[in-house]
């Protein structure tokens, strides 16, 4: 399930409007009900003040779940692609030694198969 942030930034997004830039314009509050366990938290729009934009309605948030989902699934892979590239100290000595180079592209390859994007 998609957090209330990646639906509120395709939501925004949608209108020509960065989500991030916005920020201090809308609050998202994470509301407990009942006893504290995950599967009881829900997340809700606090406060919206961004000029021109109406606030979302549940229905329009909802019809974003499978593109935020997909959104959220990719930026995992990135996270994970990044945590194991090579670092920028082994790409430099790269540059200067083909053993090295030739090591880099293997470690990418098999980084970008153990995460594919889809």
């Amino acid at each position: 399930m998609a957090t209330l942030f990646s639906k509120i930034k395709l939501y925004l997004e949608a209108r020509g409007i960065d989500a991030i830039d916005e920020m201090g314009k809308y609050n998202l509050m994470v509301k407990n009900s009942g006893q504290v366990a995950l599967g009881n938290r829900t997340s809700v729009i606090e406060k919206w003040d961004i000029d021109g934009v109406p606030q979302p309605t549940q229905e329009e948030l909802d019809a974003l779940e499978s593109e935020a989902d997909a959104a959220e699934a990719l930026d995992k892979v990135h996270q994970n692609r990044k945590a194991e590239y090579p670092t920028i100290e082994e790409l430099v000595v790269a540059l200067y030694d083909t053993e090295d180079k030739a090591a880099v592209d293997e470690k990418r390859a098999a980084v970008k198969l153990k995460y594919p994007k889809s």
